[in-house]
């Protein structure tokens, strides 16, 4: 977890539930992620590249020392294996956060950040791909695990 508390320029955050099937997929792409890119140490760039469960408020402090945000999770409502990618953003006038929250959303992530550090990433975006089995398993369907690379990809396009 160490490389998660250094400031970095590109901040990576896959999260779900490795044991729920496709809600992994973000939480797989991580440690792809983490893996190509421990190999690709660039002088010019620093990232960061953190697997989870869940949003959780202590991810708010590397968020806000970050300029570019990438979320990556599991979604419904699109034939399996969909990959999206959206910007995102704070709720343009967000309240004080009140108390700590099982589960936050990204944008909500963004308020954290900017509430508690007086900074949020110039650009963040949210990658989902579409799930199609969340029972009990660490296996992705088939169309996720054909998903994944092509997931991978993308975020390379995002990272400068």
């Amino acid at each position: 977890m160490e490389s998660l508390w250094h400031e970095s320029e590109v901040l990576v955050i896959g999260y779900g539930n490795p044991l729920r099937g496709d809600d992994g997929v973000g939480w797989h792409a991580a440690r792809c992620l983490e893996e190509r890119y421990r190999e690709r140490r660039d002088a010019r760039v620093h990232y960061s590249v953190v697997a989870c469960h869940q949003l959780t408020p202590e991810l708010a402090e590397p968020v806000s020392r970050s300029a570019l945000v990438l979320f990556i999770d599991a979604c419904l409502g699109a034939p399996a294996g969909t990959l999206a990618c959206q910007t995102i953003a704070p709720p343009p006038t967000p309240a004080p956060p009140g108390a700590f929250l099982h589960h936050l959303t990204p944008p909500s992530l963004l308020a954290w950040a900017q509430w508690c550090y007086g900074s949020c990433p110039a650009r963040a975006m949210l990658l989902t791909v579409a799930g199609a089995n969340f029972g009990y398993t660490e296996a992705l369907s088939p169309p996720v695990q054909a998903a994944l690379p092509r997931l991978l990809n993308l975020v390379a396009t995002l990272i400068p």
